[in-house]
């Protein structure tokens, strides 16, 4: 399985211009299923884990505002980074770090739409 998602992480990384890393995640555990990232200091199994309670907790939101829909994703635009956060399936997300002068979220979202069916 690892392999699946290696190789659709290394199209992805190809195509986004600025790649900083990748991680398929099991949103119930935050454990990281497949990583691929450029940089060795960014912990992609820390920010998994945190990133599955961001999502936990807007799901919670969405409940108690009784928001009707799925979540799709989720970004969050730093200072000189693009992070995003997008479903898989119910109970998978891909979290995505790129660097922001580089590219932009358009194309983020269209590769990773892209290779969405790789991931699953």
């Amino acid at each position: 399985m690892a392999d699946k998602y290696s190789e659709a992480f290394d199209k992805i990384q190809g195509e986004v211009p600025g790649f900083i890393a990748i991680a398929l995640v099991d949103l119930e555990t935050g454990m990281t299923l497949s990583t691929k990232s450029t940089r060795a200091e960014f912990d992609l199994n820390v920010a998994s884990a945190f990133n599955a309670e961001l999502v936990k907790q807007k799901l919670k939101t969405m409940k108690a505002l009784n928001i009707k829909g799925a979540l799709e994703d989720i970004l969050l635009t730093l200072s000189e980074q693009l992070h995003i956060i997008k479903f898989v399936t119910p109970k998978t997300f891909v979290y995505m770090a790129a660097e922001k002068a580089q590219t932009n979220l358009a194309v983020i979202r269209s590769v990773i739409s892209k290779h969405l069916p790789s991931l699953t």
